[in-house]
């Protein structure tokens, strides 16, 4: 197995990524995620890879759909996490290197190696490991983090005034690598166009782009909104009503960018 940065494996195995789509505003990413891909996926029951699925938060869904699923993650908890969902197989591995034989799958999601691979080789490699383990014509899809992520949460949060991170932003701003052990870990910030480049380079053909939270994370109280039914779902009618919109994409904390093998 090719080897995971140390930095990420011990972010990771504090176990933060279990709860983080299950509160506040990262709701949002979460319920976007699941309308773009449920109208996306091929119909259950179908084979789908969860490649970084972490701990199974969207595996577990996709088998309540219905779904033959598998999570390969390169962090030993996750994997320990993802197995006790029910329905879902889970085994340690690396995105760079699936251990599956070519169109073994439906559908391929990667919910998270973009995240942590600066290097364009490695992201290349991942998303074409992706495209091969897809059936022809199946589905591959890969999650992202905007360029402008950092620097907008900061503004969101009024941390921006905090002492080195207007230097810290402008880092990203320029090269998109993110170095900050006690906030997140080492990850990789796409600017959206870079994304249609990346796909077209792996042999993904017609990729789309969702904004997936759109300026909606960004609006005060909005947990509040979400906590209602009715609220929420206009939320998130208007959010997939602007979905691909190319000028608003840059705003939206995750991008999920979908093609066919």
């Amino acid at each position: 197995m090719v080897e995971l940065d140390s930095r990420v494996l011990a972010y990771y195995e504090q176990g933060k990524e279990d709860s983080r789509l299950r509160d506040g505003v990262n709701r949002l990413e979460f319920w976007r995620t699941q309308d773009v891909l449920r109208r996306a996926l091929p119909p259950a029951p179908a084979c789908v890879l969860d490649v970084g699925g972490g701990s199974g938060v969207h595996a577990e869904w996709l088998a309540a759909d219905g779904y033959e699923t598998e999570v390969l993650d390169p962090v030993p908890l996750h994997v320990q996490q993802a197995a006790r969902c029910t329905g879902v197989t889970a085994r340690l591995g690396d995105a760079r290197e699936l251990p599956y034989e070519d169109g073994s799958y439906d559908a391929v999601l990667l919910m998270g190696p973009l995240y942590h691979l600066p290097d364009r080789a490695d992201r290349i490699q991942v998303l074409t490991e992706a495209r091969r383990v897809a059936r022809p014509g199946g589905l591959v899809a890969a999650a992202s983090i905007s360029r402008y992520a950092a620097l907008h949460d900061h503004w969101r949060t009024g941390g921006f005034a905090e002492p080195g991170v207007h230097d810290r932003m402008l880092r990203i701003l320029t090269t998109g690598v993110l170095h900050q052990e006690h906030v997140f870990t080492t990850a990789y910030f796409h600017e959206p166009g870079e994304l249609l480049a990346e796909f077209a380079d792996a042999g993904l053909a017609g990729p789309v782009r969702h904004g997936l939270e759109g300026a909606a994370w960004l609006v005060g109280g909005m947990d509040g909104h979400l906590d209602d039914p009715g609220r929420r779902a206009m939320v998130l009618e208007a959010l997939m009503a602007t979905s691909t919109e190319p000028s608003l994409l840059g705003v939206s904390g995750h991008l999920l960018t979908v093609a066919r093998a």
